[in-house]
C-alpha cells in the first residue's frame, strides 16, 4: 500500500475511534428515564399514535439524545419510552413543556394504570449502533435484588453488557439503574431480530446469570419484547 494512502486508513481508524470513545462517554453521564404505559386493548391503536407523536416532538427538545417510542410484542396495549438526556435538567425541561403536558392529560382517558416514570443513571452503557431496521426488537428487563445483595447484583447484571454487545446481532445493551431505588435496575437492550435475542438467552453467560440472580432477586425476572410503535403488529395468518 502507498504511505500516503496508509496513512489515511490509520488517520480514519484514529478519528472513528475517538468518536466511538466520545459517544460512549457521553452516554455514561447521560440521564435517563423509562416509562411504562398500559392502556385499554380498544384503544391501543389511538394510544400508539399520540406516543408516536409524543416522540417525534420529544426528539426536537433541547439536550435530547435518544426517545424511542415502544410497543410491546404479544400485548400492543402495553407500552414503553425510552428516553435519554443530556443531563437531569434538559430531562426537567422537557417534562416542564407544554407539549409533555398535553400529552399526559390526553393520554389519562385511555390508561388503566399510573404513568410509570422511572429515571436512571448509567451503569454499563456504550454508544449504541446505528443500523436498527423494521425488524429490530427491544428488550426492557426490570431487576430488583433484595437489598443485602445490592452491590453483588449490581456487579452480576452490569457483568452482562460487555459480552452481550459481542453477541451475533446485538445492536445495544445497557445496565440503568434507577435512581431511587439503587437495588433496582433496567436492561435494555436491540438485537437486529428475535432470533438474535433467542440465541443469546441461550449462552452461557446469559445462564449463568440467570442462576446468580436467583436467590438475590426480590422479584420474578420481568423481560418484555418490544417494537417501535407501529411496528408491532400481528403478522396476518396464512390461509
Amino acid at each position: 500500500m502507498h504511505r500516503y494512502a496508509l496513512v489515511a486508513v490509520v488517520a480514519t481508524i484514529l478519528a472513528t475511534s475517538m468518536v466511538s470513545e466520545a459517544g460512549a462517554q457521553q452516554v455514561s453521564s447521560a440521564y435517563y428515564v423509562v416509562t411504562y404505559i398500559e392502556s385499554t386493548p380498544g384503544s391501543r391503536q389511538q394510544t400508539a399514535e399520540l406516543i408516536k407523536k409524543f416522540g417525534e416532538t420529544s426528539r426536537n427538545d433541547a439536550g435530547n439524545l435518544r426517545f424511542e417510542t415502544l410497543q410491546r410484542i404479544g400485548v400492543p396495549y402495553h407500552f414503553a419510552i425510552l428516553e435519554t438526556w443530556n443531563d437531569k435538567e434538559a430531562a426537567d425541561a422537557h417534562a416542564a413543556a407544554a407539549h409533555t403536558k398535553a400529552f399526559r392529560d390526553n393520554l389519562k382517558p385511555s390508561q388503566t394504570a399510573p404513568y410509570d416514570e422511572r429515571p436512571h443513571g448509567a451503569l454499563a452503557v456504550a454508544a449504541p449502533k446505528l443500523d436498527t431496521g423494521s425488524q429490530t426488537i427491544y428488550v426492557v428487563t426490570h431487576v430488583d435484588i433484595i437489598p443485602p445483595k445490592k452491590d453483588e447484583g449490581i456487579a452480576a447484571t452490569s457483568g452482562l453488557a460487555e459480552p452481550g454487545r459481542k453477541e451475533r446481532g446485538n445492536l445495544r445493551f445497557e445496565v440503568l439503574q434507577q435512581s431511587s431505588r439503587p437495588n433496582h435496575m433496567t436492561v435494555v437492550e436491540a438485537w437486529r431480530s428475535r432470533r438474535a435475542h433467542q440465541a443469546h438467552a441461550t449462552t452461557e453467560p446469559m445462564k449463568s446469570y440467570r442462576d446468580k440472580l436467583l436467590p438475590m432477586s426480590g422479584s420474578l425476572y420481568d423481560e418484555r419484547i418490544y417494537r417501535t410503535v407501529g411496528e408491532a403488529r400481528a403478522r396476518p395468518r396464512r390461509r
